[in-house]
């Protein structure tokens, strides 16, 4: 764990909280799946992979927005029509997760910190009732001793209020504790924070280079923490 000691003063993080989405898992077919299944229910046509691919990252709620709008931007939807779509969304995302895959080197990478002693943490805009399903469907479970959804606190990511709750449940300062994730808002949150935070290049950043701005460090696969 060479990267890391590095961060660190040549010791461990004592807290290392993840991401879900576009960090341990590539969910965006199901997300795409669920999207879609919502928009044609609504007489609306179907958005595909690609364009969820863009729109992912602030949570359910924001998620529908830019499907209904068509874009990323979504200020003119009216809320009425958000939480009719929201539920025909909810209700067809819960049916399966049957596409969504584990990113190489996750579980090598969790296995490595917990047994080095490390307090591992999920924070996510995910909501959280579909958080338990997906991760023990991805061999996940077990790892996190705090998990975070979108829904678990009044404020989503890029707020760092998820962070501070963790840190502060942990007994851990935020000098010590390091956040790993894919988006801006990742980003956003563990500096509003003061924490570290490690962006990795594949995920979900709206189109965006996660260098952009300006993560502690940003590496190609969770393995290159090892």
């Amino acid at each position: 764990m060479k990267t890391l000691r590095n961060l660190f003063a040549g010791q461990l993080p004592q807290l290392v909280m993840f991401d879900l989405d576009g960090t341990l898992v590539d969910s965006v077919p199901d997300l795409a799946a669920a999207v879609d299944v919502m928009l044609q229910q609504l007489n609306r046509p179907q958005a595909g992979v690609e364009q969820v691919r863009q729109w992912v990252g602030n949570g359910a709620r924001v998620l529908v927005r830019r499907a209904l709008a068509g874009q990323l931007q979504h200020d003119d939807v009216e809320d009425a029509l958000t939480d009719r779509a929201l539920a025909l969304f909810m209700d067809a995302y819960a049916q399966s997760h049957g596409h969504t895959v584990r990113y190489p080197g996750v579980l090598e990478c969790l296995n490595a910190l917990r047994d080095a002693g490390v307090q591992l943490a999920l924070i996510t805009n995910k909501p959280a009732r579909f958080i338990p399903d997906l991760l023990q469907e991805q061999q996940l479970d077990g790892y996190f001793r705090w998990i975070i959804g979108g829904d678990t606190l009044p404020q989503q990511k890029p707020d760092p209020a998820a962070l501070l709750h963790v840190m502060q449940q942990a007994g851990v300062s935020a000098a010590h504790s390091l956040f790993v994730g894919d988006s801006r808002n990742d980003v956003l949150a563990a500096r509003a924070a003061c924490v570290a935070c490690v962006a990795l290049t594949y995920g979900y950043n709206h189109g965006e280079d996660i260098r952009l701005y300006a993560p502690t460090l940003v590496i190609d696969s969770l393995s290159e923490l090892l």
